[in-house]
């Protein structure tokens, strides 16, 4: 089964930039989509950014403009730019993906915690 690896999560001040990546131990091409959730303590898990097979993405409406998706079919990655961080953005961020033809987010990474100081 395909595995999801995210590193990139850390400490950060309010205003600062991380970069997260997910690899995945097969080829990109076998999931339809690949997305980034994440979940701060307390709430339920939100979608923060998807990226279509075709190469659509959509975004949570807090981070847009401030978050980019993008993959890198090569590497066989999908990285998560995060761009004017603010505290709010605090939480466990996982990697996702939809493998085949499923329509719900079926595989999982493990979380990275990314964590911004005010």
């Amino acid at each position: 089964q395909v595995q999801l690896v995210e590193s990139g999560g850390g400490l950060v001040q309010a205003g600062g930039s991380l970069r997260l990546s997910c690899a995945t131990s097969g080829s990109i091409f076998s999931f339809n989509a690949l997305a980034w959730y994440r979940q701060a303590p307390g709430k339920q898990r939100e979608l923060v950014a998807a990226l279509l097979r075709g190469g659509n993405t959509n975004y949570l409406d807090v981070v847009k403009g401030r978050f980019t998706i993008s993959r890198d079919n090569a590497k066989n990655t999908v990285d998560l730019q995060m761009n004017s961080l603010k505290p709010e953005d605090t939480a466990v961020y996982y990697c996702a993906g939809r493998s085949g033809i499923r329509r719900d987010y079926d595989i999982w990474g493990q979380g990275t915690q990314v964590t911004v100081s005010s």
